[in-house]
């Protein structure tokens, strides 16, 4: 399966399973998005509070307008 053109968002995509499913997309050619709470290079935030799901709603429709994939491992 190829995930070319597609884009996909993972939660806790910063260490462990998350980001094992996150470099998996990547690797079947998804964009990956991610949003985690340790700092990085990828949205930092905690998805428990709702001002930081909309505002990562916000940054995702602004970039690619639309979203294919979520995981919330």
């Amino acid at each position: 399966m190829t995930f070319q053109n597609k884009i996909a968002v993972v939660t806790g995509g910063a260490q462990g399973i998350g980001k094992a499913i996150a470099n998996a997309f990547q690797r079947e050619g998804a964009t990956v998005e991610i949003i985690d709470i340790q700092k990085g290079d990828y949205f930092v935030g905690d998805i428990s509070k709702k001002e930081t799901l909309e505002q990562f709603a916000e940054y995702l429709i602004q970039k690619h307008g639309h979203v294919d994939y979520l995981v919330v491992p």
